[in-house]
């Protein structure tokens, strides 16, 4: 299997059997492991750290083969974090939400993860992806936001903002969000999730993808509001807007279908993620 990862191979990396640490054997930081998948047939060219989704976990992350198999046979290490332990449940979420004070601390652990990856395994730091699905896609979503520079990309997938919506970023980014048209567990326009009327204070409600493209067409300093180049072929419809400020990139692809990652979905990352270079 090409998501295999040798021991042996680990070992040329980091010196000692205590180092050692896989897509089955955890790599500790801060109190949180992370696991990884690496390329077998050269150095990996770049990472995409990937993020779960709710009642996840990071080796849980990586046996969806139709994430791993596809960054994997492109070159790139696949990183999956933990995110923190559901209270009174089994699985793990993201302290994302935006009125969370943990906030910061959670994207200062993804940074902490990636410097260690880095260290470990000799990844190219100019070249890690962060990328999530669903409730990942928005802790990736607000690592952007908070702490633009901070990886070399995001790219997250079924999830982005949630209501309130920030009412800006820190800095400008790269970034490629992909959703399903069909996706009723985190829809387009977005949902609330307990029960009560969207105006109600209360409410724990998804943000809209559209209004999210707003937030990150201003801190792109995008020309304007409509895309400025569209692809209507292939697996994916695509917004792309590229009159904006030098170094940035912001696209839209919709596939038709809903909650889940597309088996084309890494292509689709790294040929974007390459053609920025």
């Amino acid at each position: 299997m090409i998501r295999a990862l040798a021991v042996s191979a680990l070992l040329g990396l980091t010196g000692t059997t205590s180092d050692a640490c896989s897509q089955d054997t955890p790599c500790a930081v801060d109190a949180r492991n992370y696991y990884i998948a690496m390329p077998q047939e050269s150095a990996p060219i770049g990472a995409l750290m990937y993020l779960h989704g709710w009642g996840g976990s990071g080796q849980g992350a990586l046996r969806n083969a139709r994430v791993v198999d596809g960054f994997l046979a492109r070159g790139y290490a696949v990183i999956a974090p933990d995110g923190v332990p559901r209270e009174g449940r089994n699985g793990r979420s993201w302290r994302f939400h935006p009125t969370s004070p943990s906030q910061a601390e959670e994207v200062a652990f993804l940074e902490a993860v990636k410097g260690d990856a880095v260290a470990r395994f000799d990844l190219p730091p100019s070249r890690v992806i962060l990328g999530g699905f669903s409730i990942g896609g928005s802790m990736a979503a607000y690592a952007a936001c908070l702490s633009p520079d901070a990886f070399a990309a995001y790219a997250p997938i079924g999830g982005n903002f949630w209501r309130p919506h920030p009412e800006d970023c820190a800095g400008p980014v790269r970034m490629i969000h992909t959703h399903g048209w069909t996706d009723t567990t985190v829809p387009l326009e977005g949902r609330v999730v307990n029960r009560v009327p969207i105006t109600d204070p209360q409410a724990f409600a998804q943000g809209d993808i559209f209004h999210a493209l707003r937030i990150w067409r201003e801190t792109n300093g995008c020309v304007h509001l409509r895309a400025d180049r569209f692809v209507t072929d292939g697996p994916y419809m695509r917004r792309a807007w590229d009159r904006c400020d030098p170094g940035t990139a912001l696209e839209l692809a919709i596939f038709p279908g809903g909650h889940q990652v597309p088996a084309t979905w890494p292509d689709l990352v790294v040929d974007w993620f390459e053609g920025l270079d």
